[in-house]
């Protein structure tokens, strides 16, 4: 029985591909504790304690980003996590990789061995594509607000009117997110005099704003919800109950990792769009015949400079990217286990494109909220006063960046912002 159980780490051991980064391991370890300590696992305490140990000490298994079907749940990424609580295997230990034995010695955690079940209780479970998940909606959360900000900037630039952010629109038709982004938007810009209070109405990408980034974040809400769910559940295969005296052991299929997959399609379609509107906004200020008085590609001396023109190239790039990233994994099927295991989730796939995706929205992002800088800039020379709000994120960013006179290597830049924003 020992035997079988160690067979199955090292036979599902079979990933590839480049490794998960520190993070992700880190939150699979946590997360694969809590699972196991819920009790209907049927594995001993010691297990449960060396996940955690490896957790605090700061030892992460080196494990290959693909090669799960996400049904029975990630067998390959946990098979490859549990490689090294055997003392086998490769590991990360204070930046350094090697072997998972080394790991564990310098780190002073003892080698487990297996017993009855422990193995598949290990690897049996939806843990990779929680872990990746959970940090995704981190991160989609913090873009839910890059996003409103960079949109109140972007009014100022273009000098938009407020009314599309008033709170009676949004409250005749309540969807949660619709009115705290409406409210997030109207509060950055209290006291600008660069906005036109007259003007009856902007194109869709600024008016439309609250509209499409609070589904965004209702959408997020949804995926939280999700996540929070599974981080809490048992999800293994066969599950123990020993209350029930009748069904003390039952098999079933909480493995399955179809709801994840769900929630993280829907969080990449849903994120690809706070780059699809920005992308717009962006485009906006660069066109003279819809910024409303600036100069082309926001420079000074056009035609020797480009300005600010490739910068939207790279926008178009990467929302035309999201486009394809934004396809779900979870429609797709491919049977496994000579067809026993005959439909599967594919929710790692859909986990994994869901973080790329708000890797590409980081920098679209970033890339707006330098050009409305910029744009500000030329509004600022009359005697226009920014929002209290977005005083204070033009003051920031005009920290890491310059005003562009002329032409300059512009790449720098976009990191340090998305570094800013996201620090």
């Amino acid at each position: 029985m020992e035997k079988l159980q160690e067979n199955l780490i090292l036979s599902h051991s079979t990933g590839v591909g480049e490794p998960f980064p520190e993070e992700v391991v880190r939150a699979m370890l946590l997360i694969r504790a809590n699972t196991l300590a819920k009790g209907n696992s049927g594995v001993r305490k010691e297990i449960i304690e060396t996940l955690i140990e490896m957790a605090n000490k700061g030892v992460y298994p080196l494990i290959p980003e693909k090669g799960s079907v996400g049904s029975s749940g990630d067998l390959a990424p946990m098979a490859h996590l549990v490689l090294v609580m055997l003392g086998k295997g490769e590991a990360f230990y204070k930046g350094k990789r090697i072997s998972g034995l080394k790991a564990l010695n310098l780190a002073k955690i003892k080698p487990i061995k297996l017993k009855a079940k422990e193995g598949l209780a290990l690897i049996n479970g939806a843990t990779a594509m929680t872990a990746i998940g959970a940090l995704a909606v981190l991160d989609a959360e913090r873009l839910c607000e890059i996003a409103d900000e960079n949109g109140a900037l972007s009014v100022e630039a273009l000098r938009g009117t407020p009314n599309a952010f008033f709170p009676n629109i949004h409250e005749a038709r309540p969807y949660p997110g619709q009115i705290i982004s409406a409210k997030n938007i109207l509060k950055l810009l209290e006291g600008s005099t660069m906005i036109d209070k007259e003007k009856i109405q902007d194109q869709y990408s600024l008016r439309c704003m609250p509209q499409v980034h609070g589904a965004v974040r209702d959408a997020i809400n949804y995926a939280k919800r999700i996540i929070e769910i599974e981080i809490n559940s048992a999800t293994d295969n066969p599950l123990i109950f020993p209350e029930d005296l009748k069904n003390p052991v039952i098999s079933g299929g909480n493995f399955h990792g179809e709801p994840i997959a769900f929630a993280m399609d829907f969080l990449g379609i849903a994120v690809s769009e706070l780059a699809n509107i920005a992308d717009r906004r962006l485009a906006a200020m660069l066109d003279p015949n819809q910024n409303n008085g600036l100069p082309a590609f926001l420079t000074e001396n056009g035609g020797l400079n480009s300005g600010l023109m490739i910068l939207q190239y790279t926008t178009a790039a990467l929302v035309s990217e999201n486009k394809i990233l934004a396809h779900p994994a979870s429609v797709d099927s491919i049977p496994t286990s000579a067809n026993i295991e005959d439909h599967v989730s594919m929710g790692t796939i859909a986990a994994r494109k869901a973080r790329e995706i708000i890797e590409n929205v980081k920098n679209v992002l970033a890339i707006e909220r330098i050009a409305a800088c910029q744009a500000i800039d030329f509004r600022l020379k009359g005697k226009n006063k920014l929002g209290t709000g977005t005083e204070k994120i033009y003051k920031e960013i005009r920290k890491i960046v310059p005003y562009f006179k002329k032409d300059a290597i512009y790449y720098p830049y976009i990191k340090k912002v998305v570094k800013k924003i996201f620090e």
